[in-house]
């Protein structure tokens, strides 16, 4: 088991930033820790990484308890901050040299600095400034360093922050990558990205868990289990005969010649959207159900 949760809580004055949460990460498995902002996402994984402690409750690091071995754990986890500090006035090289050192690589420096640089796109880089640098590729810098010294647990907070979308790729494939070798939490407000990469979601609101699942069970906590039809007719229908199909709930014109049909129940309606049209002498140029999208069950779920 690589990471431990149990009825972990912080408290700063009187505010519960996390209020007694559980959960368990395997070995091997990429999760996706979301949340809306402050939610306790970042509170969370300070404390894993040994920042700040909790007010109660405990936590393991592949069997490690957190503050008992506080540093020792440090030695098992790259860490990626929120914010990613960085020594602005090093090189990139240079910066990756020192954060090895502290690590105490030895002869392995070298190739290990090497593997990360190219690893993480850096290789035109590395001889400029920190400072010199986008956003984006400070937040690569901030990447290389969580994985200079090749834990086997990996907390990122908001990796692709900062990056185009040609980067958000690329660091998603790495992402991907490395999941398959190391555990990966991951924090993150975009749900592409957790739909893209991640076995499993853990949402938070409040400071509480709220959903922890694989994605398809997640799209189960849906409150809303009703049926949504995209049409597109040839022509305008009469949007009050539409109304009035057997099981229809709402109608909802969109753009061009396209409509969105609610059921009133988690029943397909298709055959009768079809049956309305034939009956009056319109064509059906596409139709399907419309799938929820995951931000629309987070929502749901952190509203």
């Amino acid at each position: 088991m690589s990471i431990q949760v149990n009825e972990l809580t912080k408290i700063y004055g009187t505010q519960k930033a996390i209020d007694s949460i559980s959960f368990e990460i395997k070995t091997g498995e990429i999760v996706g820790f979301v949340g809306p902002n402050g939610a306790g996402k970042s509170t969370t994984m300070k404390i894993l990484t040994g920042f700040i402690p909790p007010s109660s409750g405990n936590a393991k690091i592949n069997d490690l308890d957190i503050i008992e071995h506080s540093l020792e754990i440090r030695k098992h986890i790259g860490y990626l901050p929120e914010h990613n500090p960085l020594y602005l006035d090093m090189y990139v090289k240079e910066y990756l040299e020192f954060v090895a050192g502290i690590y105490k690589l030895g002869k392995n420096t070298k190739p290990q600095i090497q593997k990360i640089i190219e690893q993480t796109g850096l290789t035109v880089e590395q001889k400029k400034k920190i400072g010199a640098l986008s956003k984006g590729y400070r937040q690569r810098v901030g990447l290389a360093q969580a994985l200079i010294h090749n834990p086997s647990i990996l907390i990122l907070d908001e990796p692709t922050s900062g990056l185009d979308p040609n980067q958000i790729i690329e660091i998603r494939n790495l992402i991907s990558d490395l999941g398959k070798e190391k555990t990966v939490m991951l924090s993150t407000h975009i749900m592409q990205e957790v739909e893209a990469i991640c076995d499993r979601i853990i949402i938070l609101n409040k400071g509480k868990i709220v959903a922890d699942d694989n994605i398809q069970s997640i799209y189960n906590h849906s409150k809303d289990k009703l049926v949504t039809i995209q049409v597109e007719f040839d022509k305008e229908p009469d949007i009050m005969q539409l109304e009035q199909i057997d099981g229809v709930n709402k109608v909802a014109k969109m753009d061009g010649k396209n409509w969105l049909v609610q059921s009133s129940s988690n029943q397909d309606i298709r055959q009768q959207i079809f049956n309305f049209a034939v009956k009056n002498g319109l064509a059906v140029l596409s139709m399907a159900k419309k799938e929820k999208s995951l931000e629309e069950v987070f929502q749901e779920l952190t509203k």
